[in-house]
């Protein structure tokens, strides 16, 4: 299949490409390759790849910079992924659109799940809500896939963040009241890839299994690097006095991926081992 990728230059994208290439014609597309806010441009582009498939894997996903520029925001997340969609739609490709546990507010008690009504809280959240509305409405053929909290090889991440202060001696404090579901960029891309080999249209969430908060998360990375030393001190979402609200609760479940009967993800944890073994973890 000739798949064109978005934000390649990016975690996802990065993985996205190691992870479809072996099997498939990957043209992958980085944000100084294409500049997918440009409708002309994004129509230039799908036309000369003429691609079967888009992961519009591309966004502005800095969540206190879009609370402070809301109108780089929608342009980027909302807008671009329109021309996106519009650009598949006249070139026939189908749209796999990555989305975020952001689009729900965070307080229902239990995991989220496709079935769910969104209610983004933050600038971040509700433009990339509207990027998903613009996919479902415009690409008769869409995937809409949510995650959340990932990291992994090739970009800025809360695992690198971590390391980084944990060996420069620094104290920690990390936020013990959000929860949600580590997620590693290539078990990530292997499900999207499980997800397009076949028309499993629709919205689906995709993340490794398990969930902890931003605490927990933060002492499992310095106690499997072997930085046991570190001080780690819980705090609360008040204390950090961000400008955008996070969910408390941003646990997705994968329930249709469950209704299809297939095998979970790997444990969080487990992935988590797995990319501090890795040498852009090693700092």
């Amino acid at each position: 299949m000739k798949i064109l990728i978005t934000g390649a230059g990016g975690m996802l994208g990065r993985a996205l490409k190691e992870t479809l290439s072996p099997e498939h014609d990957v043209a992958a597309f980085a944000r100084a390759d294409l500049d997918f806010t440009d409708l002309g441009a994004t129509l230039a582009a799908l036309g000369r790849a003429r691609p079967q498939a888009v992961i519009h894997a591309g966004a502005w996903t800095d969540v206190d910079g879009c609370e402070r520029d809301p109108d780089r925001a929608w342009r980027v997340n909302a807008l671009g992924s329109r021309n996106v969609a519009v650009a598949c739609q006249e070139t026939g490709a189908a749209c796999c659109y990555i989305s975020t546990d952001y689009v729900f507010d965070g307080e229902k008690p239990d995991p989220s799940t496709e079935f769910d009504a969104p209610n983004p809280i933050s600038c971040y959240g509700a433009s990339k809500l509207g990027g998903e509305r613009y996919v479902q409405t415009l690409t008769p053929r869409h995937w809409i896939v949510r995650s959340s909290w990932l990291f992994g090889p090739g970009g800025k991440n809360f695992v690198k963040t971590i390391l980084a202060k944990a060996r420069a001696g620094e104290e920690l404090r990390v936020v013990d009241d959000q929860v949600g579901s580590p997620t590693y960029t290539r078990d990530l891309a292997r499900g999207i890839s499980r997800l397009i080999s076949a028309p499993h249209y629709g919205v689906w969430h995709v993340t490794n299994s398990g969930s902890c908060s931003w605490y927990r998360f933060a002492a499992a990375i310095v106690e499997n690097a072997g930085l046991r030393g570190t001080r780690l001190e819980p705090i609360g979402s008040k204390d950090l006095r961000r400008p955008a609200p996070r969910p408390r609760n941003s646990v997705l479940r994968n329930y249709c991926w469950e209704l299809e009967g297939w095998p979970p993800l790997r444990r969080w944890s487990d992935a988590l081992r797995e990319y501090l073994a890795h040498p852009d973890a090693a700092g």
